[in-house]
């Protein structure tokens, strides 16, 4: 069944479901559910500070799932069968190396990036990253991503989002830029015109002050 009908039978606990199953390491099409679910509010049938919310506490409390999944379980799974107990004791070492270095960006970034959202919280789990870094930096993307990906859906509509989630954090990083430059910009030509017209007035002004010349003579 489509994301619409879910949001149009269960409203906001659909959103929340999809979006914690999908960041727990179910791979269901959360970021889709919360894509649908802007675009709706949009046309005024579900609320838009709600659905910014719901899907930020789905994509915390999902993440946090997966994590407490890869800590207390994911480690004795991999090196319990042979097939992955190799893999697991070569990969293990440098996985939480990097994590102490890199975590809390891996972490942030990894909620947008659609393939590594869904195992990023397992791998901090597994390679024990400090529950109280994660949390943190899990809840500051949680936030952005709803909101970030919430509001272009809500305001520029389904294709914006799917194509910085097609081209990925580059394409966004790229549209934050010519956002920002097209605003400086603009602010750049409103304060030239501004002393432009300011220096006409003081033309005018100092030539209102002139006594009329005199009228020719006869």
């Amino acid at each position: 069944m489509p994301v619409n009908h879910y949001l149009a039978s269960y409203g906001l606990w659909a959103l929340f479901f999809l979006v914690a199953a999908e960041s727990s390491g179910i791979p269901v099409p959360g970021e889709t559910a919360l894509i649908a679910a802007a675009v709706l509010a949009s046309q005024g049938v579900m609320v838009l500070w709600e659905v910014l919310v719901v899907a930020a506490l789905g994509a915390i409390v999902g993440d946090n799932i997966g994590y407490w999944i890869g800590r207390e379980g994911g480690r004795t799974v991999l090196l319990r069968w042979r097939l992955t107990r190799s893999s697991a004791e070569r990969l293990l070492p440098p996985g939480e190396r990097f994590f102490e270095r890199h975590g809390p960006k891996t972490v942030f970034f990894a909620r947008f990036i659609a393939g590594l959202r869904v195992v990023a919280a397992w791998i901090a789990g597994i390679t024990h990253m400090h529950w109280a870094t994660f949390l943190t930096w899990n809840a500051l993307g949680g936030i952005a991503w709803a909101f970030g990906y919430g509001l272009l859906a809500y305001f520029f509509g389904k294709a914006l989002v799917d194509a910085i989630a097609t081209y990925g954090l580059y394409a966004a990083i790229a549209l934050a830029v010519v956002a920002v430059a097209a605003f400086a910009g603009f602010r750049y030509w409103k304060r030239r015109r501004a002393r432009g017209e300011g220096g006409a007035v003081q033309v005018d002004a100092s030539d209102s002050g002139n006594p009329p010349p005199p009228a020719p003579m006869p």
